[in-house]
């Protein structure tokens, strides 16, 4: 687990570095960590989907910890940010908008519908209670990962094109 959180910390220091030294505004900034935080989230569950299937329980438990802090950093990041600049507005037009949207709007209704799937999940987990955890899981996990990959998809899309 500590090389899994090294790499990332060894992946986010030069980039927000790089971001500083560019002369980017905090207003830029912002947005870009919580994409790093959100892509760090999904590293932590892939290698947490991994280590349990290969029968590696504890640190199954550590990663999915991970992510949930992770999960947990970026709510209060965003809510911040957000608190701070407000909505911003998707600048293209036509099928690119479409489609900015319709990942938009999955993100955030999954992502509304995920924190107590979530906070269940690590409950049953805490609790040894196996099966229950294994059947909210099967759902919540890839939900889990589809909303940490479209909040980097929806970052690039409205930050970066």
């Amino acid at each position: 687990m500590n090389w899994l959180v090294l790499a990332i910390a060894l992946c986010f220091v030069p980039v927000f570095g790089y971001m500083i030294q560019s002369g980017m505004s905090w207003d830029e900034i912002h947005p870009a960590l919580n994409a790093m935080i959100n892509a760090s989230c999904f590293v932590f569950l892939i290698a947490g989907r991994r280590s349990i299937a290969r029968g590696r329980e504890m640190l199954h438990k550590q990663c999915m910890m991970a992510a949930l802090a992770t999960s947990g950093i970026f709510l209060v990041s965003y809510v911040t940010r957000y608190m701070l600049s407000g909505t911003h507005r998707y600048a293209g037009e036509g099928w690119d908008r479409t489609l900015y949207l319709v990942i938009l709007f999955s993100h955030m209704l999954l992502a509304m519908a995920l924190v107590p799937q979530v906070l269940r999940s690590v409950y049953l987990g805490i609790k040894g209670q196996r099966e229950k955890h294994r059947r909210l899981v099967k759902w919540a996990w890839p939900i889990w990962a589809y909303v940490s990959a479209t909040g980097v998809v929806v970052y690039i899309m409205l930050y970066r094109l």
